[in-house]
């Protein structure tokens, strides 16, 4: 390992404790089982550097994968939850620090006055750089009012939100069926979900009250780059179609054209290759904004393939050294404080 790794800020894993708790609280059949059981790198550590020890000059950035915390169990036992994963993170990173330059916190997000509580002693006493919201609290939006206090107490603290896709079967994709069919919730409606969250920050003035959040979009920012010129030209006409909603006084208050807000997001690499996607979310977010992420470690090789063609893709983008400097490592750095004295 160089003193200039490569940095992936989406590396998914369950530590030990963390799955074994949530096990226990969980039904039997319940989501994990059958996903963890194929994936053993999201466990057993050995495996996972396996994984790693297959590629130079690379570190990770850890969070918890799937299911939200608020998913598992009810509040308080949800806080439980999410102080084992914290401390099992911020031990990871302590223990293995040229394998894990850092971690995310997972949170109570269905006890808010615990999730404030959890914030703070993630940062300020675990040491973990940044926290993780879904795009849905248990189907309420992340601009629900009493959540709030959230964005309040992460933009205090100057950490970056990683912002993950949490859209399950339910709700189907026609009003008259039961859930989503063929994995389309997951391979569509992630990025539709990562979209929707994105847009309702917005118009709500979550971006207006707290204009330092940084938030890290999965997935390249979802549907976004690749509808630029939509959105633009779209949210110009914005309120001309909607006859029982002002949305032109709604409009008056943002401080910017909805598009703008849009490119005050981050977003990570995580699209499992393809150079012109990347090309066109690096178009749009700039060489500020986004970050390698591979999404490790959900595909058939346990990670290493997502890896692998990420940083091959990355590789093959027409954009400047400079900017695949940016992308690999240095926009990681900045964001999370991670020189020396940083944070």
């Amino acid at each position: 390992m160089t003193a200039t790794p490569r940095i992936d800020i989406s590396a998914h894993i369950l530590p030990r404790r963390y799955f074994d708790a949530v096990a226990a609280v969980s039904p039997r059949g319940f989501y994990m089982q059958k996903r963890v059981s194929a994936i053993p790198t999201l466990v057993d550590l050995d495996a996972r550097f396996r994984v790693l020890d297959q590629f130079d000059d690379y570190a990770q950035v850890l969070s918890l994968a799937l299911p939200p915390i608020e998913a598992v169990a009810p509040a308080g036992k949800s806080a439980e939850l999410a102080r084992i994963a914290n401390e099992e993170l911020a031990a990871l990173v302590a223990r293995h620090p040229d394998r894990f330059v850092a971690a995310v916190a997972g949170l109570p997000l269905n006890d808010v006055a615990a999730t404030l509580r959890e914030i703070d002693y993630a940062v300020r006493r675990l040491g973990l750089r940044g926290v993780q919201l879904f795009t849905h609290i248990d189907g309420k939006p992340l601009d629900a009012p009493e959540l709030s206090p959230v964005f309040e107490a992460v933009a205090e603290l100057n950490v970056p939100i990683w912002l993950h896709p949490a859209r399950g079967a339910t709700p189907p994709d026609y009003p008259g069926e039961k859930k989503s069919l063929y994995e389309i919730w997951h391979v569509f409606g992630w990025p539709f979900d990562t979209t929707i969250a994105m847009t309702r920050m917005i118009f709500s003035g979550l971006l207006d009250r707290f204009p330092t959040l940084k938030v890290i979009t999965h997935h390249m920012g979802g549907t976004v780059p690749f509808l630029e010129s939509r959105i633009k030209n779209a949210y110009d006409q914005f309120g001309t179609r909607t006859a029982d909603e002002d949305y032109g006084a709604l409009l008056r208050t943002l401080r910017k054209h909805p598009h703008d807000y849009y490119r005050m997001f981050y977003a990570d690499t995580a699209l499992y290759g393809s150079p012109p996607a990347l090309e066109c979310g690096l178009a749009f977010f700039g060489a500020e904004h986004v970050l390698f992420g591979s999404d490790m470690p959900f595909d058939a090789e346990g990670g290493s393939r997502y890896i692998r063609q990420t940083l091959g893709a990355i590789d093959q983008m027409t954009a400047s050294p400079e900017a695949k400097r940016r992308i690999l490592r240095e926009n990681a750095v900045k964001l999370l404080g991670l020189e020396p004295g940083g944070r």
